[in-house]
């Protein structure tokens, strides 16, 4: 994430006189670059490569009190219910609320706040890259927040889903290896998850199945693989005779080492995130691998994952264990209420810290934005579990 201001002379003029001794000059300029570069920090984070931005956003009056008409998302089910996943503060615990399909859901919304200062003097030398370079820090102390944030809620979300549908989360075949016979069955698992409502085979309106995977850095490692070590349809140990490993077709070889390191199979993409990860593989227990520890855990107090091909039970989901997380973003079942500022349209407001004075010698900013983040249909989301001992 970068964010460059062009040197021209009207942007040289503007950041000078964010430095006069004039109060009135100085804040009338340090207004104006807030209002041109608020939009600009709302773009940049709304397409930053991140979990947060897998989210549909839907937009509302900052003076509204946002809802859903969960009718509309669902079709009516033989229990008349769905359980929506939401929180009511930032980094607050994600719950699960049962609510009647002809309801309106209220949603909770929060402040995500920054604020950021720097010496006056770098705007009176008209140091572009200082005041870029503030900007920058704004934008990624939001999006850090937001990436938590959604974290919480998709993983509490497939932990709940996981513990009463033991095809939202299995083994894959073998440990330490995540070939295309897991990604397979990954999809299959999906199709038999999003039935219609009575059973049987959906409207192709209501979603594919599975659109993107989730991965670890060591999971796009065991997919670039694909292209020069031999894999198996099943099994594929890494301790396996050679006699029980077949060779990856051709062209699944060349798609695989033409992607660069961003693969994509089955027409599903391939998401990398440092933050997903255990530590089996090679790496270490990252911060998304240890929310769905913790959340997948406290529910009833086990860890037990089901086997791949309805097995049985018998192994834990640990911190050396990697997640791969699938999610169909054609159900607009991940979705992330807005407010929208009033006056300028904008997602993000950026204001002029008045709160310097001159002897502190200080210009700065502080900035927020109003949302929630919610998934109001967890089979959305399916899960493989690599184990990593």
């Amino acid at each position: 994430m970068k964010i460059t201001l062009k040197n021209t002379p009207e942007q040289v003029e503007l950041i000078k006189a964010m430095a006069s001794r004039n109060r009135s000059v100085a804040y009338e300029a340090q207004t104006a670059l807030a209002e041109f570069i608020g939009p600009v920090l709302a773009e940049v984070v709304n397409q930053a490569p991140a979990l947060s931005n897998l989210f549909t956003t839907l937009q509302y009056n900052s003076e509204d009190n946002p809802s859903i008409p969960l009718d509309l998302y669902f079709d009516i089910t033989d229990e008349d219910y769905v359980q929506v996943f939401s929180q009511s503060r930032a980094g607050g615990l994600a719950t699960s609320e049962v609510l009647p399909t002809s309801s309106e859901l209220k949603v909770a919304t929060y402040s995500l706040d920054s604020a950021v200062s720097f010496d006056r003097r770098y705007a009176a030398k008209s140091r572009m890259d200082v005041v870029a370079k503030t900007m920058t820090r704004v934008a990624q102390e939001i999006l850090l927040k937001q990436n938590t944030i959604s974290a919480n809620v998709i993983m509490r979300a497939l932990a709940s889903a996981a513990k009463s549908n033991g095809l939202q989360l299995e083994e894959s075949h073998a440990d330490k290896r995540f070939v295309l016979a897991d990604l397979n069955r990954m999809l299959t698992r999906a199709k038999r998850v999003n039935t219609s409502f009575v059973g049987g085979t959906p409207d192709a309106r209501q979603g594919k199945g599975i659109t993107d995977i989730i991965v670890s850095p060591e999971i796009v490692e065991e997919l670039r693989a694909i292209a020069y070590n031999p894999i198996s349809t099943k099994e594929a140990p890494i301790s396996a005779a050679l006699k029980t490993s077949n060779n990856a077709p051709d062209f699944i070889a060349q798609q695989a080492y033409s992607a660069a390191g961003a693969p994509s199979f089955y027409g599903i993409n391939i998401i990398e995130l440092s933050e997903m990860g255990g530590s089996g593989l090679g790496g270490s227990s990252r911060r998304f691998n240890d929310i769905f520890v913790k959340e997948y855990g406290a529910l009833d107090g086990t860890n037990n994952i089901a086997k791949p091909q309805g097995g049985s039970a018998d192994a834990e989901f640990a911190a050396a264990d990697d997640l791969v997380l699938g999610i169909d973003r054609t159900r607009e079942s991940l979705l992330r209420p807005v407010a929208v500022d009033a006056e300028n349209g904008a997602e993000f407001n950026l204001i002029a810290d008045d709160q310097y004075s001159i002897r502190q010698n200080k210009i700065g900013y502080f900035g927020s934005l109003e949302e929630g983040r919610i998934v109001v249909d967890n089979r959305a989301l399916i899960g493989t579990a690599v184990k990593g001992a």
